[in-house]
């Protein structure tokens, strides 16, 4: 029951801010379950803010480029933002550099986890499974969704820890943006190149 309670407070605090499921969660574990508290919790991190603008059109922006380690590694990047404005704005530029870096060193192979393809996740599924295959399916389960977790946090540039502040993800560091600057942002593509590798 009180699972159930809990659950549809998160529900009801997710459709009032347009926050995250665990942003919600959190928020309302720090306000001990407490609505209003919660939605305040949000607002002053900004969260519900970054929210509501995450629908919003993004038709300007920059594309820059980063290059690493004496030229053994580059990396080009398209970041959208709303408005002209913000795209010549110095914090917008020096986010977009710090995603580039992240990029370079970090390597991610795709942007969000709905971009890998349905195939690969199935494929790492079965292997998975095939090496625990003699624990029970319950236990199966949350181990293979575990090693699936993995690889999106590993793959995916939104999942993966930011390299200059671990604690937070670049999906984190996105969302703080758009409440700083007042603007939805979006990375909508990039491509990373190292010296001697397969093509």
């Amino acid at each position: 029951m009180a699972e159930e309670i809990s659950a549809k407070i998160v529900m009801a605090l997710r459709e009032k801010t347009n926050a995250g499921m665990m942003d919600c969660k959190k928020a309302l574990a720090e306000a001990g379950g407490d609505l209003e508290k919660a939605e305040t919790i949000l607002r002053k991190k900004g969260i519900t803010k970054a929210g509501s603008k995450g629908d919003r059109q993004t038709k300007e922006g920059i594309i820059a480029s980063y290059i690493h380690m004496a030229g053994r590694i580059g990396v080009l990047i398209e970041v959208n933002c709303e408005t002209d404005f913000v795209a010549r704005n110095e914090i917008f530029q020096a986010f977009v550099r710090d995603i580039s870096l992240h990029i370079a060193a970090a390597s991610p192979k795709f942007i969000r986890r709905e971009e890998i393809p349905e195939s690969l996740i199935a494929k790492e599924k079965e292997i998975a499974a095939e090496q625990i295959k003699d624990k029970p399916a319950a236990i199966v389960e949350k181990i293979v969704q575990g090693k699936i977790d993995k690889i999106f946090a590993e793959q995916c540039l939104l999942e993966q820890a930011f390299i200059k502040n671990p604690d937070q993800t670049i999906g984190d560091y996105v969302k703080s943006k758009i409440a700083e600057l007042g603007e939805n942002l979006v990375v909508r593509r990039f491509v990373r190149y190292a010296v001697g590798e397969e093509i």
